[in-house]
């Protein structure tokens, strides 16, 4: 009876201290029918998903196996990356064509290496040329410091923009009290950088003594979704919270985000981090989860293939195991549905050039939504 009593009040306790979102989109189960259909499934974790002009598909393993796929075809990437960092959440991480690859052949990858300062790792960034079976003419654009044996938070997503722009994210390492806050110091950051690794002469912090030149926008947690938005061009980005407050931002020149000054969040143990939520000078999320879904993968919703959702934003959840589609109005969420239910651990979501949704499951390969 004792302990009767004891689960009883454990459990109200629990329940008690749940996390709950004020007056928050209740979230729809899934409309519509939709076949889902596994084009590739020789990956284990597809973190990185993209397409060369020809329709070939170059799928990333975290393992930091690389295969380019071509209907039938499956030919097996030799990288050269001696220095991977295999740990936790580090590995291969995001790959992205150039815009001008019919005319540079550049490719561009993410990935956590383990060279330079310090034992352990950091997130890099570079850029190869793909001939036969093995990339070649390998040029390192960036390398986050110092490196750290904590498996935890290296990002990384990498979008260009408009202007030609190379964007990516470096998460911050699990160092929330020194990164994200200090602009002399990698980690908690989106950067921007030109093609070639150069630092564009307009970056916010290029005159700021001892400031990493290449950040564009500090304050960050763990970026691990990012897309261009098709009509205006910005950049947006979602990131992991801690215990609840996940986020969706849109990413403005030299703004501060507040992690870890201010959050939606508490720590995993449920103790407060912080009482603050706002505070002045640091950006507001334009949409946050609460409690956490764990989001990986995001992308704007183009073409004709699925008419409503077509404008807006498809984000994968590692935890929930589903497709959470989110409709955006004046850069507002005004709706939420599930798409792939059940699905499992979704780590990346994508546009194929066939103008179908693509997602990279973990233990299932990369599936393809289509709509009946």
């Amino acid at each position: 009876m004792k302990i009767k009593i004891l689960l009883l009040l454990f459990s109200g306790w629990f329940i008690s201290c749940a996390q709950v979102k004020q007056n928050d989109i209740e979230i729809k189960p899934q409309q519509g029918s939709y076949t889902f259909e596994t084009v590739f499934s020789n990956v284990a974790i597809p973190w990185g998903l993209a397409w060369l002009p020809d329709g070939s598909m170059l799928v990333g393993d975290k393992s930091g196996e690389v295969t380019l796929v071509n209907g039938n075809n499956e030919l097996t990437i030799s990288t050269g990356f001696e220095d991977l960092y295999l740990r936790g959440q580090g590995g291969l991480l995001d790959i992205l064509p150039h815009p001008d690859y019919e005319n540079n052949k550049w490719i561009y990858f993410a990935y956590a290496s383990s060279m330079g300062e310090g034992e352990g790792g950091n997130t890099k960034i570079v850029r190869a040329k793909l001939e036969e079976n093995k990339l070649t003419q390998i040029d390192e654009l960036y390398k986050a410091s110092p490196n750290s044996a904590k498996g935890v938070h290296f990002g990384s997503r990498m979008v260009f923009d408009k202007q030609g722009y190379l964007y990516f994210t470096i998460g911050d390492r699990g160092n929330r009290d020194e990164n994200p806050q200090d602009i002399t110091r990698d980690g908690g950051k989106i950067y921007r950088i030109n093609d070639d690794g150069s630092i564009p002469g307009d970056n916010p912090f290029v005159n700021e003594a001892g400031a990493k030149t290449a950040i564009y926008s500090y304050g960050h947690r763990n970026q691990q979704g990012m897309d261009i938005h098709p009509e205006t061009g910005e950049i947006w980005t979602h990131e992991h919270g801690p215990k609840g407050g996940d986020e969706i931002n849109i990413t403005k020149k030299g703004a501060n985000y507040g992690w870890p000054l201010i959050t939606y969040g508490v720590n995993y143990s449920g103790t407060t981090i912080t009482e603050k939520t706002h505070k002045e000078g640091m950006e507001q999320p334009l949409y946050y989860w609460i409690p956490s879904i764990a989001p990986s993968g995001m992308t704007f919703v183009t073409g004709d293939k699925y008419p409503d959702w077509k404008g807006h934003l498809l984000v994968g959840s590692l935890k929930f195991q589903y497709l959470e589609l989110l409709k955006i109005n004046n850069n507002q969420v005004t709706e939420r549905q599930k798409i792939a239910e059940d699905i499992g651990r979704l780590r990346t979501v994508k546009m194929g050039p066939d103008g179908y949704v693509y997602m990279g499951v973990e233990g299932k390969g990369i599936v393809k939504v289509i709509p009946n």
